[in-house]
């Protein structure tokens, strides 16, 4: 299908002053995960580096919604308990807007979101003509409504032959045009003054044509800087770091322990979780921290390790930022006949491209089986030992069927920012154009 390009991204020589605009960051939990509170702060790391001054304004007898103050990697910002309007016009990014941000409604599920006071009263100071709400969705979810109902019955544990007799019973009961109906409701569809960007790694040709106001894009980059050197020597200790947020991981985890036992030069496991693992016994080379780090200390870590294994979109996108292998792990539901992967659309989209790349089908096979949870010690002593396609892991995979000027939604955010920065400009019309440059 034909698309109209949307506005360059790309910096000007003429642009308008960063001062015209106030950037908001409303920064919550929405799916349950941390990740959604770090792409709103990548959000203001990319601004900030464009010259735009994030601002954290909370009023003073609202506490920030949980895990916000948590020790985060925080763009250069301020922290303010009321609105002190400097430009004309305000741009504010939160996790679903719709979900995170938007006003109360009447029936069920109709409490408005943890930002719904703050987001209110800076469109109020700024007028809703000059406030452009950005709402960052899930990553990589663009499926149309038929396809959402499908995942929705395989993650509730559904068994796979009988998903098509449901699948045509909630045809017949209407459900999947009721979930059409509730996702553009909560999403906050109907706003004029909402950009709601969804990020992937491939574009959803149903996904826009049943939403044209969903406005597809490459992922949103950590933003963080860069890791060492190409070429520098990596430190003689051999590490690999698991960020293992899924309650799964500690199952899997004396299977990764066995496939890294005859490892030579031995591989230390540095692992982060959010809560101790009394069935893993602690052993030489192994690491369990659940305690808060700085993200200084992280990230260092981070970039430092010969394999990242990784969960959830954030820290894939951070592996793929820094470079080099990882695997991925977003957990496992259920046992037996009924185990099933708990949302896995980030790692098969990736396969996908890694696929039309030319990557070897045999680091493809292996990265599908650790993130189902098959084949652990097998795919970790392979990736020990560097062998097959293992010592040739792919740096860069770009996104498919994007345009060039949207591949990079940091990238996006500027422009829209700088557009809205514009003497004369109205946030519906920004937003108005780049859904029309969508189709």
């Amino acid at each position: 299908m034909r698309r109209r390009s949307g506005r360059s991204t790309e910096a000007s020589t003429d642009q308008p002053s960063p001062g015209g605009v106030d950037v908001y960051l409303f920064p919550a939990v929405v799916g349950g995960g941390l990740g959604d509170i770090e792409e709103v702060l990548a959000a203001g790391r990319h601004l900030a580096r464009a010259g735009f001054r994030p601002i954290l304004y909370r009023e003073p007898d609202r506490p920030l919604p949980p895990n916000v103050d948590g020790p985060w990697e925080w763009p250069p910002m301020e922290r303010r308990a009321r609105i002190e309007r400097r430009g004309s016009a305000a741009l504010t990014v939160a996790p679903s807007w719709g979900v995170s941000a938007g006003p109360s409604r009447p029936g069920r599920f109709g409490r408005g979101g943890p930002w719904e006071v703050e987001s209110r009263n800076v469109e109020r100071a700024y007028g809703a003509s000059q406030t452009l709400h950005v709402s960052l969705e899930e990553f990589a979810r663009t499926l149309p409504s038929r396809a959402e109902t499908r995942e929705r019955l395989r993650e509730g544990g559904v068994p796979s032959r009988a998903i098509p007799p449901r699948l045509r019973a909630a045809d017949a009961a209407n459900e999947v045009d009721e979930f059409r109906i509730a996702f553009r409701a909560f999403r906050g569809f109907d706003r004029p003054n909402v950009l709601h960007l969804f990020a992937t790694f491939e574009r959803n040709e149903s996904f826009a044509r049943e939403f044209p106001e969903a406005v597809q894009t490459g992922p949103l980059r950590p933003g963080h800087a860069a890791g060492p050197p190409a070429g520098r020597p990596r430190p003689r200790r051999r590490e690999w770091v698991w960020y293992a947020s899924p309650a799964s991981a500690e199952r899997i985890c004396p299977e990764v322990l066995a496939g890294l036992a005859g490892a030579r030069p031995r591989v230390n496991l540095y692992v982060r979780s959010p809560r101790e693992w009394p069935s893993v016994p602690g052993r030489t080379g192994f690491q369990l921290v659940t305690t808060p780090l700085s993200p200084a200390s992280w990230r260092s870590r981070f970039a430092r390790a010969e394999l990242r294994i990784v969960t959830g979109s954030r820290t894939l996108l951070e592996a793929m930022e820094v470079g080099g292998p990882f695997l991925y792990f977003n957990g496992v539901l259920g046992t037996g006949a009924r185990r099933r992967l708990h949302r896995p659309e980030k790692i098969r989209s990736w396969l996908a491209l890694a696929r039309r790349a030319g990557v070897s089908r045999e680091l493809r096979s292996d990265l599908s089986d650790f993130a189902r949870g098959r084949r652990v010690a097998a795919v970790v002593r392979r990736a020990a030992r560097h062998e097959d396609g293992w010592a040739r892991f792919p740096r860069e995979l770009a996104p498919v069927g994007i345009p060039s000027d949207r591949k990079d939604a940091g990238g996006i955010l500027v422009a829209v920012a700088r557009e809205l920065a514009r003497p004369g400009a109205r946030a519906p019309e920004i937003v108005a154009r780049w859904r029309r440059s969508n189709l």
